[in-house]
C-alpha cells in the first residue's frame, strides 16, 4: 500500500480516463483549486447526494476558482450514465483498478487474506474522502471517513478553498 498522504504534501498525479474515455490528469489543473471528491459507489444515495451537491454549489466553487473531479470506482460506462442521470457538471473519472485510492492511501483491507473469504482473500475497501488542493496541487484539506454513508462537511470544504 502507498504512503500516507498529508496535508502540506504534493498530491500525488494520476492519469485516469474521463467518463469519454478520454485521459485526463491531475497536472492538468495546476493553477487552480481543485476539490478531488472520491465517489466509493456511484448511484448509491450517498454518492449521488454528495455529487449533487457539488453540483448545486457550482457557481460558489467557480467564485473561489475552484474545480471539483469526481473519482468513482466504476468503469466509464457506468460513471457516464451517473453523470448525465445527476447533470454534473464536473469531470467524473474512473478508478475500477483502485490504483489512485490506493495512491492517496484511501483503500485497506479488512482482513489477513488467509483468515476470511475461505483464504481467498478480502476485496479491499474504499474511504468516502475529499481532498482539496491549492495551485499549486498542495494538498490543504482532507476528510477521510470508512463510514460508507458519511457525508463530508461541505462548510469546510469551502473555507478550506477560501
Amino acid at each position: 500500500m502507498a504512503n500516507h498522504i498529508k496535508v502540506g504534501e504534493k498530491a500525488p498525479d494520476f492519469t485516469l480516463p474521463d467518463v469519454e474515455m478520454k485521459l485526463i490528469s491531475l497536472k492538468d489543473f495546476l493553477g487552480q483549486k481543485v476539490v478531488l471528491a472520491f465517489f466509493i459507489g456511484a448511484f448509491t444515495e450517498t454518492c449521488t447526494k454528495e455529487a449533487c451537491e457539488f453540483r448545486d454549489a457550482m457557481s460558489r466553487l467557480i467564485d473561489l476558482k475552484a474545480q471539483v473531479i469526481g473519482i468513482d470506482l466504476t468503469a466509464p460506462f457506468s460513471s457516464k450514465r451517473f453523470s448525465e442521470k445527476n447533470r454534473l457538471p464536473f469531470p467524473v473519472l474512473s478508478d475500477p483498478t483502485h490504483e489512485v485510492f490506493e495512491k492517496y492511501s484511501l483503500q485497506f483491507s479488512p482482513c489477513d487474506e488467509n483468515e476470511c473469504c475461505w483464504g481467498t482473500g478480502c476485496y479491499p475497501i474504499v474511504k468516502r474522502s475529499i481532498i482539496v488542493l491549492d495551485e499549486e496541487g498542495i494538498i490543504r484539506y482532507m476528510w477521510v471517513s470508512s463510514k460508507i454513508a458519511a457525508e463530508p462537511r461541505y462548510e469546510e470544504i469551502q473555507k478550506a478553498l477560501e
